[in-house]
């Protein structure tokens, strides 16, 4: 019964998130802060080194070293405090969990390019560009019809 309630509510939620990006990819995290009152956006930027899939509670696990320190934080894919995720290096990687990249630091640290993965990454904020425009055009054209 409760696995027929959340595949239904699965189906039904709008606010899915596409996807460009998987394990070992470089990736900035923009999410939104709440302080005093105020909302801004804060940027994360680090290596996907692991997913959680369950239906509705995805989470992606991003790792990086800040001040020689290793910070991993785990967000979840569908919450509407993440503003977006923005790719910005493909990973050549043959493992689904990067956790071996806990020991390891400086040069040993480091994960291969994929070849051509520039390309993708370029081809990838195309496409965003492409759908922003398209989303405020919309907007602009709901706002003159009323």
């Amino acid at each position: 019964m409760n696995q027929a309630i959340a595949t239904k509510l699965f189906e039904e939620d709008n606010n899915r998130r596409e996807i460009n990006f998987g394990i070992g990819d470089t990736v900035k995290v923009h999410y939104r802060i709440l302080e005093s009152g105020k909302e801004r956006v804060q940027v994360y930027e680090g290596v996907v080194i692991s997913f959680k899939n369950k239906s509705n509670d995805k989470t992606v696990t991003i790792r990086r070293v800040s001040y020689d320190v290793g910070v991993e934080r785990i967000f979840p894919l569908y919450s509407p405090r993440i503003a977006k995720f923005e790719l910005t290096r493909k990973g050549d990687v043959r493992r689904s969990k990067l956790y071996y990249l806990r020991t390891k630091s400086g040069k040993e640290a480091r994960i291969k390019e994929l070849r051509g993965g520039k390309a993708i990454v370029q081809a990838e904020k195309r496409k965003e560009k492409e759908r922003s425009t398209a989303a405020k055009a919309t907007e602009e054209k709901a706002e003159t019809t009323e």
